[in-house]
């Protein structure tokens, strides 16, 4: 899994290498944001592996001292790691407390008690993974593999807009015209959120533009720019269907996800 991973961030930083010294303005804005995203998802690996080998680095210590014969109850020494820590030391005044609880007569451990709501059933977390992975793939613009777990997510609940938001805009960078436009003119219809109105309006816009239907996309970029003024995406599109020479710069909004 994780070469399959960085085999694809390789060949996307490979592709923004080549294709940067030669873009546009509009098309260095996108490249700068495909690698603001792969080096988020670099920074966040790296952090995760310290952790982990944080919580590794302890469990050798604690299985080193009982191969020895470390009696129970008693802190094993430990060795500075040979890679940078992590977790900050703990404050004086805690370790203080710390200590003076320690010398007191042991405590039962409290129980928690955790309340789960009935309707937050197996269904609940299906979907809720379902669409964990897909965003987790889409922000690595491994857009295959977001599309199946995306639409599984809508098969599960055809209702979720949210969801459906994140399938269409999946076949907008899939080139899936025709079914990112069967999405979003559902999504536009029924959803009374206004971003995810002007995200639909903006790509059904784009879809038009791909056509080269400028009059109706540039209908489309209007509505979109009224359904919510901050979402700039829609000018630079209408602007760029009006200023065309033979070539589109067209954002589909997915930097807003």
């Amino acid at each position: 899994m994780f070469k399959h991973v960085f085999a694809t961030m390789q060949e996307m930083l490979q592709e923004i290498i080549i294709h940067y010294p030669h873009a546009n303005d509009a098309q260095r804005k996108q490249l700068d944001d495909q690698l603001s995203s792969l080096k988020q998802f670099s920074d966040t690996f790296i952090e995760e592996w310290l952790q982990f080998e944080e919580k590794m680095a302890d469990f050798r210590d604690m299985q080193l001292a009982c191969t020895k014969g470390t009696p129970a109850g008693t802190a094993p020494q430990k060795s500075t790691p040979g890679y940078p820590k992590i977790i900050s030391a703990v404050p004086a005044p805690y370790q203080q407390s710390k200590q003076k609880a320690s010398a007191k007569s042991p405590q039962p451990c409290p129980v928690a008690v955790i309340n789960v709501p009935e309707s937050y059933d197996e269904a609940a977390i299906e979907l809720q993974q379902s669409m964990s992975k897909g965003q987790g793939y889409f922000k690595l613009f491994m857009f295959k593999e977001a599309f199946k777990h995306f639409q599984d997510a809508v098969s599960r609940a055809p209702d979720d807009n949210r969801a459906r938001l994140f399938l269409g805009m999946t076949c907008m960078h899939l080139q899936e015209w025709n079914e990112a436009q069967r999405h979003f003119q559902l999504l536009v219809e029924v959803t009374e959120h206004p971003k995810w109105k002007a995200l639909g309006l903006n790509a059904l816009g784009c879809i038009q533009a791909v056509r080269m239907n400028l009059e109706q996309a540039a209908k489309y970029f209007e509505k979109a720019h009224q359904a919510d003024p901050n979402f700039t995406d829609p000018l630079s599109n209408m602007k760029s269907c009006a200023q065309h020479a033979g070539q589109l710069s067209l954002f589909f909004g997915s930097g807003q996800l």
